[in-house]
């Protein structure tokens, strides 16, 4: 037998019923009504109806009941049938979706036409659909990505090693070292998904303390300065007033400003500078990193704090390269949870990242620990 005849024949499970029951009309007269139980009054007033008629004619016209009540009962069925197929028409729809989606296809959707609790039900089903198709989307998107970034480091590592191994290239402290940095590189990409994970699933609370944003920047400033040394780079810390202060975890938003600079610094053109600035905007706490490079396209602002998106240069419209694609977006994780928000902020010249944070105690939904 060919596979179109085998298609074309019912499935076994649903017997030939089902085919004919399939070629029923889907009508829905019943869909003005916005309560099932209203729905199921009518369908039987209807019903009761439509047998008493049918009685009352059969009768008149002396059928006989021997007649006239086995034609009732079947014009009720038939008319039952038809009311109760379009009431419970986005159910099959539903079942139908339900295995598709457990096929991996997140495509289907249920015609939501009513206003009751079916109709309710079918619409919750369509969101549901939606977020889990662009959940499958994402997940699919990430797979890739994470195997493209690791694939990188891993396959330079590779090829130096076995470079090294096949005498090609010497074991010396050149060599090492850029095997080393390979090394790093991938152990920066692991410990970011890491940070990611954690940071999207809940499990990272914050443990609160009070901090001086002068000595706070300053600190992260001297750490970074240490990765801008070969571009001869300035890092500028102007906190006003000197004692402004903010309640965050420390670790949490060291990650935040050490990422911001190290982007900063890898788009400074060379003997220029970086500068942190802090001040106090209503009852908010406003840090700007701000360096000199060219700058993000207007365009892309509002997307390079997703995952694994670079910003394009407004210049030449090229993507930016030397990073992950996962910095910022561990970034925004980290100030959301601290209740506050990131940006791009317009200037006319390179780029400040914006972080604005809430100058009281942050309101977050995540377990909260305060330290003295």
């Amino acid at each position: 037998m060919s596979s179109a005849r085998a298609a074309a024949r019912p499935h076994p499970r649903h017997g030939r019923g089902a085919a004919v029951r399939s070629r029923l009309p889907d009508v829905r007269p019943l869909d003005r009504f916005r309560s099932i139980k209203i729905k199921l009054g009518v369908l039987v007033a209807a019903t009761v109806t439509m047998a008493s008629f049918i009685t009352w004619i059969g009768l008149s016209y002396e059928l006989g009941p021997s007649r006239t009540f086995p034609l009732a009962i079947v014009i009720s069925l038939a008319l039952t049938q038809l009311l109760a197929r379009g009431m419970t028409s986005p159910l099959r729809e539903m079942t139908h979706a339900a295995r598709a989606m457990a096929a991996g296809d997140y495509t289907q959707r249920v015609r939501a036409t009513s206003a009751d609790e079916v109709g309710q039900l079918a619409e919750a089903f369509n969101t549901m659909a939606d977020d889990l198709q662009q959940s499958d989307t994402f997940r699919r998107e990430l797979v890739a990505n994470v195997s493209h970034e690791l694939r990188t480091p891993v396959t330079a590592l590779q090829a130096e090693l076995e470079n090294i191994v096949d005498g090609v290239t010497p074991a010396d402290p050149a060599t090492m070292e850029a095997a080393l940095a390979q090394t790093e590189r991938l152990g920066r990409l692991v410990a970011n998904l890491l940070d990611l994970s954690r940071l999207e699933a809940g499990d990272a609370p914050l443990q609160l303390t009070r901090l001086r944003l002068q000595d706070f920047l300053r600190e992260a400033a001297d750490a970074a300065a240490l990765v801008g040394a070969s571009k001869n780079l300035r890092f500028v810390v102007d906190v006003e007033p000197e004692d402004l202060t903010v309640d965050g975890d420390p670790e949490r938003l060291h990650q935040v400003v050490a990422n911001l600079l190290h982007n900063a610094v890898r788009h400074s053109p060379r003997d220029d500078e970086v500068r942190l600035v802090a001040r106090r905007v209503g009852p908010d706490v406003r840090i700007d990193v701000v360096d000199h490079g060219p700058g993000i396209a207007r365009a892309e602002r509002a997307h390079v704090f997703e995952r694994f998106v670079r910003g394009n240069t407004p210049a030449t419209g090229q993507v930016s390269t030397g990073g992950t694609g996962l910095g910022l977006a561990i970034v925004r994780w980290a100030v959301e949870l601290h209740g506050g928000t990131i940006e791009v902020a317009d200037v006319a010249d390179g780029c400040t990242m914006r972080v604005t944070l809430p100058g009281g105690r942050p309101a977050t939904g995540n377990a909260l620990f305060y330290r003295n």
